[in-house]
């Protein structure tokens, strides 16, 4: 009988994502579900010597297009152009969609954001015409002005993920918006970042209790979990919908799957459950308390340095996109 790895164990129970630019990756752990990306997983990407000719084509697609798009820099552009072109060589070594985030710098305009998710679906015909739409999801912050792009994309058919999200006040609201997906941080964003830093509130707890709660009120909203630091961790989300996950953390899990963790999705929720016929969507006001104060403000805190950090790789990308 062969010996089944954790990865097997894990997609026994879960649709398991990679969380990663890298086809390489796709290629050698596959099969995954889905894609997913962002603007520090893009940097870490297209900084790779072996991706000059994608910077170059990306560069020469932007001067050409910029016409077209003149609310835009040609820097700003030509990261969204590299990023599509990576996400259309992921797609063909993946079954589900490609997931890419809009410009963190639009986090606070409902307007912008919608913008900026059609423009990056245009790109992907530009670089592969005829490229099934159905495919791209937009990763967006979870923020009040975040949610309500999301609302509107989803109602034009846009695939709309809810991102760096940390409370259940926001994970009600995506629901009500209809998100296809949403995307808990385990682990706030610093963990990447920041050498030695641990995150001691882990929210384990609350993943498990979102996929509770989007299940009592028949919500098709996909949890998808992101920010994983340990396989341990993984293993403890066992059975949630989707999991996206770093090439470190999947080259673990082919080790043999012992079995010691386990999952919460297998237990009662630890975290309260919201009633059925709570609703935020038209009250502004009162979602905007519940989330400032949820776990006396550290939610809102750590949505605030999730933004930032992700501006600083879009910094960074513009920076390698002029050439510098």
């Amino acid at each position: 009988m062969a010996v089944q790895t954790g990865l097997d164990y894990m997609r026994s129970r879960t649709q398991i994502d990679c969380d990663t630019l890298d086809d390489e990756v796709a290629k050698t752990l596959g099969p995954f579900e889905d894609c997913t990306s962002n603007q520090a997983i893009a940097l870490g990407e297209l900084s790779k010597p072996a991706r000059a000719e994608v910077i170059a084509a990306a560069q020469a697609d932007a001067k050409k297009l910029h016409p077209n798009y003149s609310s835009t820099t040609v820097e700003e552009l030509a990261v969204e152009i590299a990023t599509v072109r990576l996400a259309v060589g992921m797609a063909k070594h993946i079954r589900g969609r490609v997931h890419v985030q809009v410009n963190p710098y639009y986090s606070y305009s409902s307007e912008k954001i919608a913008a900026n998710a059609f423009r990056i679906l245009q790109l992907f015909h530009y670089v592969q015409p005829g490229f099934d739409v159905s495919r791209i999801s937009i990763k967006i912050p979870s923020t009040w002005e975040g949610m309500m792009a999301c609302h509107t994309l989803e109602a034009a058919g846009v695939h709309t993920l809810a991102t760096t999200l940390f409370s259940m006040a926001q994970a009600v609201l995506a629901a009500e918006v209809g998100c296809t997906y949403i995307a808990p941080y385990v682990n706030e964003l610093r963990v990447h970042v920041q050498a030695g830093f641990v995150d001691n509130a882990k929210l384990l707890p609350l993943c498990a209790a979102i996929q509770k709660y989007y299940k009592s009120i028949n919500s098709p909203t996909k949890v998808l979990p992101a920010s994983l630091t340990s396989v341990e961790e993984i293993f403890c989300l066992a059975g949630v919908d989707h999991l996206t996950i770093s090439p470190g953390l999947l080259t673990q899990l082919t080790q043999p799957y012992v079995g010691d963790v386990k999952s919460l999705l297998d237990i009662e929720p630890t975290l309260p459950i919201p009633a059925q016929e709570y609703s935020l969507i038209s009250d502004p006001g009162n979602y905007q308390i519940r989330f400032a104060r949820d776990l006396g403000g550290a939610s809102q805190i750590k949505l605030t340095e999730a933004i930032n950090i992700f501006c600083d790789a879009q910094d960074k990308l513009e920076l390698l996109m002029k050439g510098q």
